[in-house]
């Protein structure tokens, strides 16, 4: 039997003699996937990216040979325009109508105070009352004194009444006959200050003359109202201003030494300064026969072929007065246009960037005349294709573009 006890140095473990841990696998797994990952990272800088640009479509313009004689400016003026205004003077107690607000014939535009002339109106609605009343009353009484006229008269051919009786019946005939008479007429002169006052009535009332489109509002209810100015008051003259749109046209100074080149009837373009690329059919309605010595003018109307909610009064215009006549051989004349942004210099030469296909071309064209914001194009271009709006200096031919969202 052993006898020998188990002493700490037997339970030590000896690490000397354990296996060393087998990590190098592991590195180099993780060296390869780093230096593939460096590597995708080089190449995915390295590759071409597609470059965001504005593109615009190349416009074609096409026309006839230019007809243009003569270039003239004027304003948009309405024939038909009017301050509405009370005839009387009055306070304003109502008013109905806004800027802006389209009105037609006799529509109210307002109401002034009529409490006085309410009250003159039923007086004299009473006072009529009153005449004919005593009209009734006297042709009742002439109706009496007719049949006892009568009935005078048959006693005194009877010999039965006496000559001055039948002459007092036949005076109170007469006399209520003028009595009727006199009656009458007061009967028409109440009838007539009825109307006054009725048209008195009427006149608080303020309609408008034609139909239009209110373009000032000049009275508030409160305020006085009269058809005559009032010098440094605070009465106003006017309720507001309407327009007839369908009048509008255009007023035109044309230099007197030009004049002998504008005819009736001839066929105008007009411009709007606020819609430059709207170009409006009109004609020449007149050229009023008269100069202006202060600025060698003679005005000339010209009127809008069809009329449109866009034209306003007192816009500024631009015309031009074409011929009515083209040469046979006029043959219809195309043209290119571009915006002047688009065309780019290279060495000495006008190029522009076209988007073809998802990729930048460089093209070489002939530029012509300069049209506002836009410049024509003689050559190298065709209508419909995509040119590059400010093309990035970096851009290269054949580089892959992508067109950004408008």
């Amino acid at each position: 039997m052993d006898t020998k006890q188990p002493t700490l140095d037997g339970l030590r473990i000896n690490r000397a003699a354990a296996p060393a841990p087998k990590s190098f696998g592991w590195v180099a797994v993780l060296v390869v996937l780093v230096g593939l990952g460096a590597a995708g990272w080089y190449y995915w800088q390295r590759m071409p990216r597609a470059v965001e640009v504005h593109t615009a479509l190349v416009q074609e313009s096409g026309g006839a040979q230019d007809r243009t004689l003569l270039n003239a400016s004027g304003y948009v003026t309405a024939r038909r325009q009017a301050t509405i205004s009370a005839k009387t003077t009055g306070k304003v107690t109502e008013v109905l109508v806004e800027e802006g607000l389209k009105v037609e014939a006799d529509q109210i535009l307002a109401r002034l105070d009529a409490t006085n002339v309410d009250a003159g109106l039923k007086q004299s609605e009473a006072q009529l009352a009153s005449a004919k009343a005593a009209l009734d009353e006297i042709s009742v009484a002439l109706d009496r004194a007719v049949r006892e006229q009568d009935r005078i008269a048959q006693l005194a051919a009877n010999d039965f009444a006496s000559k001055s009786d039948l002459d007092k019946y036949q005076t109170d005939v007469r006399t209520y006959q003028a009595r009727l008479g006199r009656q009458q007429a007061e009967v028409a002169v109440a009838e007539r200050t009825v109307a006054v006052w009725k048209q008195q009535m009427d006149d608080m009332v303020i309609r408008a003359p034609f139909a239009g489109m209110v373009i000032s509002k000049d009275a508030q209810p409160g305020e006085m109202v009269s058809p005559i100015s009032a010098g440094g008051g605070f009465t106003r003259t006017g309720i507001c201003t309407i327009v007839d749109m369908e009048s509008l046209e255009i007023d035109v100074d044309v230099n007197e030494a030009y004049i002998n080149r504008v005819v009736a009837g001839m066929p105008v373009e007009a411009t709007l300064d606020a819609y430059p690329e709207w170009k409006i059919p009109a004609k020449v309605i007149a050229i009023i026969p008269t100069a202006d010595r202060t600025k060698a003018t003679v005005k000339v109307r010209v009127g809008f072929e069809k009329l449109d909610p866009r034209i306003l009064p007192d816009m500024s215009a631009k015309v031009a007065f074409q011929s009515a006549e083209v040469a046979p051989a006029a043959a219809p004349t195309h043209e290119l246009f571009i915006p002047k942004t688009a065309v780019q210099q290279a060495d000495g030469h006008a190029v522009v960037w076209v988007a073809n296909g998802g990729h930048a071309e460089r093209r070489a064209v002939t530029v012509g005349a300069a049209h506002g914001e836009d410049v024509s194009i003689a050559a190298g271009l065709h209508a419909g294709e995509k040119i590059i709006l400010d093309g990035p200096a970096a851009l290269a031919d054949g580089a892959a573009i992508t067109e950004a969202k408008p």
